[in-house]
């Protein structure tokens, strides 16, 4: 095929451009037909250009193109790289880890010996080694919980970050208010989700109930490890209470932890089937315009601050 019939063939696919349909309105307005004479008129005007002079148009063409392409994967490229913000530092996640790991050592150890009777228990405490054992490995776990504790209460008096998150963790008016919020939506009373700041009132509930449930386990679960010498200070129907408080309060964690914790943190759909969180301590952009807005906030009028006092000092320095 010669370049003037590929241009004949080709010409058709002009029919886009601005110059085509301007020709195109001029001829249908004096009623004359622009297929008739449309094809024709390009084919004379392409026929006036030399074929290296087109090749070197459609190159031209095709360079531009590619430059844009490019360009726009750029900007495509940009846009998809998520942001992320810090939630938590590495000594909380340590922290985190380590009760973690306690708890599970506790509650696969624990419960064995509470439901003694039960067909599971005695397949548990065979495989851990025995009764022998299994204590012994209970009171490692216990052991570590006693430790982040004391680690944790350094924490908070101790270091800035712990001292303001503590102070963030105090029950306020607010998180009642929130409340309410959440179970109108959830009833769907309302299309309007409360806002939380750093820490809603569901993790406030989940901080406050270690708290609690470690003041229980720890205290009469050290009167039981040391039974001998504690019987010496304290009647025994105190060894009874303590007895059936780290009972009852083992099975209560259990359940606030498996059914509360794990759904809120990790279980609700949008999480399914892990968060992360507790492993690099970030949340993308959308998750705290979801869940902490109000912690995005302030973390943006800082960064805005702080951007204003950086550029302020580069024009006194220049």
């Amino acid at each position: 095929m010669s370049p003037v019939d590929s241009r004949q063939a080709g010409s058709t696919d002009h029919a886009d451009s601005k110059q085509t349909t301007r020709l195109y309105n001029i001829l249908k307005k004096n009623d004359l037909e622009p297929d008739r004479y449309l094809p024709g008129l390009i084919d004379s005007a392409l026929a006036k250009v030399s074929d290296s002079e087109l090749e070197a148009l459609v190159l031209q063409i095709v360079r531009s193109n590619n430059a844009s392409t490019a360009a726009n994967s750029q900007v495509s490229t940009s846009v998809h790289v998520e942001e992320t913000f810090q939630r938590f530092n590495l000594t909380t996640r340590l922290q985190h880890g380590m009760m973690a790991i306690s708890i599970v050592i506790l509650i696969l150890t624990g419960l064995p010996i509470k439901y003694h009777e039960a067909a599971f228990s005695g397949w548990l405490i065979e495989l851990m080694g025995g009764i022998e054992v299994s204590s012994l490995i209970h009171r490692i776990g216990a052991t570590g919980l006693i430790l982040v504790g004391i680690v944790h209460l350094f924490y908070i008096t101790a270091t800035r970050a712990g001292r303001s998150d503590f102070i963030k963790l105090l029950p306020q008016p607010k998180d009642l208010f929130d409340w309410i919020q959440m179970l109108k939506y959830y009833f769907h009373r309302t299309d309007i989700k409360a806002k939380f700041g750093r820490f809603s009132y569901i993790e406030k509930f989940d901080y406050w109930a270690v708290y609690w449930g470690m003041i229980i386990m720890i205290s009469s679960g050290s009167l039981l490890w040391f039974e001998t010498e504690a019987l010496k200070f304290v009647p025994k129907y105190m060894m009874d209470i303590a007895t059936e408080a780290h009972s009852d309060e083992a099975l209560l964690a259990t359940l606030a932890i498996v059914i509360w914790h794990f759904y809120n943190v990790h279980f609700t759909p949008a999480k399914f089937p892990v968060s992360k969180v507790f492993i690099h301590g970030r949340l993308t952009r959308e998750e705290m315009e979801d869940e902490h807005p109000l912690e995005l906030e302030e973390i943006l009028v800082e960064r805005k601050r702080q951007n204003e006092k950086t550029s302020a000092k580069k024009r006194v320095n220049s």
